[in-house]
């Protein structure tokens, strides 16, 4: 079965495209490197066909509120649009659990425009909605860092391995579209702020982790259900505290 992946480079998508190889499909990564461009439109036709289905795990390059709206609707539009042409008959998109109660956030404002408009096409889909990936541990101590201080709640968060989300969406994409939600989630859950301190203990980071409920998660507000799944998410293997060392270890 032909399956392209847009976004197919990038952290998830990489390992998708790998993961549908290896059961046997004609996985193709779609980026703008490869002269695929879903913005744009750039590609697109030739990529889609005599494709059975698209799977969007592409992200923006910005997460700037006017520029991360306009990358989620023209992409999504021009796919869709793309995929009706070519007779796609499943689409698949990656979003972010909690997407809803944050829209604080323009970033998930933009995530959730994404959904309405798979949601209102013709074509059958499936959204999956992972919780925060462990290898973002990072960049959300950043936007939260004000000199050698990190500011966070202590909010719940669910993180997942990357890998694990490249598995179990090779699964649904294999799957009839549900034509709804489906969540992942990884197994353990505990304090966003207190995940940053485990994470900078096994880094070596001298950041001091100050807990602040106030602090906002990409602008928005968070409590102890804003990030993690609601009822029956698929929940993964991988461990933070293996994760952890295995980080530890390659560092």
């Amino acid at each position: 079965m032909k399956i392209v992946v847009i976004g197919g480079t990038g952290l998830i998508g990489t390992k998708l495209v790998s993961n549908l190889r290896q059961l046997g499909h004609e996985a193709v990564a779609a980026s703008p490197s490869k002269g695929i461009n879903a913005v744009t439109g750039e590609g697109l036709a030739e990529a889609l066909s005599g494709a059975q289905v698209v799977v969007d795990v592409a992200n923006s390059p910005s997460f700037e509120d006017k520029a991360v709206l306009e990358f989620f609707e023209s992409s999504t539009q021009n796919l869709l649009a793309a995929e009706a042409a070519a007779g796609v008959k499943h689409h698949v998109a990656l979003s972010v659990v909690g997407t809803d109660r944050l829209l604080q956030s323009g970033y998930f404002r933009a995530k959730m425009a994404q959904e309405e408009l798979i949601k209102a096409s013709k074509i059958p889909y499936t959204i999956v909605r992972a919780t925060q990936f462990l290898e973002f541990i990072n960049s959300i101590a950043y936007v939260a860092t004000e000199g050698e201080t990190v500011r966070l709640p202590a909010a719940h968060i669910q993180p997942i391995f990357s890998g694990d989300v490249a598995a179990a969406l090779a699964d649904f994409t294999l799957e009839a579209p549900v034509n709804g939600t489906l969540e992942l989630a990884g197994p353990d859950r505990l304090p966003l702020d207190e995940l940053v301190r485990q994470f900078f203990r096994v880094q070596q980071d001298p950041r001091l982790v100050v807990t602040d409920d106030n602090a906002r998660y990409f602008g928005a507000e968070l409590n102890d259900q804003s990030l993690v799944p609601g009822d029956n998410p698929r929940i993964t293997s991988t461990r933070f505290e293996d994760w952890l060392n295995l980080s530890a270890s390659q560092a």
